[in-house]
């Protein structure tokens, strides 16, 4: 360990673009203003970008996979690039979502812990 790049007895840090503190993890709000600030996509390469920074944040956006759906037939094989109505819907959903992103903490022992899952099984 290199003690120059060492921090001990430290309340907060950032930690490969995130912000770990008592309470848990955030996302730092440089990662979280490259998404908000990005105009739509216009073309294939731009939205390939949306979608790396996306993935980068997935642990913190509820429904991801739900909430991008209109990208789908984006990143098929062969498919025409059109950016219609559904997917700029889809964009502002994930923008408005980022506005007030949660933060991840470990559960309490001896806390009531409450799971939600998705299943898409029946649709």
């Amino acid at each position: 360990m290199n003690p120059l790049k060492c921090a001990f007895r430290v309340t907060l840090g950032k930690f490969l673009g995130y912000v770990v503190e008592r309470h848990g993890i955030e996302i730092e709000q440089v990662n979280i203003y490259a998404i908000v600030a990005m105009p739509e996509p216009r073309n294939l390469h731009e939205f390939k970008s949306l979608q790396g920074k996306l993935a980068y944040l997935r642990r913190f956006i509820s429904n991801l996979a739900g909430k991008c759906q209109p990208f789908s037939r984006l990143m098929k094989k062969g498919a025409t690039y059109v950016w219609d109505a559904a997917c700029s819907a889809a964009f502002q959903d994930v923008k408005g979502y980022l506005m007030s992103p949660p933060v991840l903490a470990a559960p309490i022992q001896g806390k009531t812990f409450i799971l939600h899952v998705a299943d898409k099984r029946n649709q």
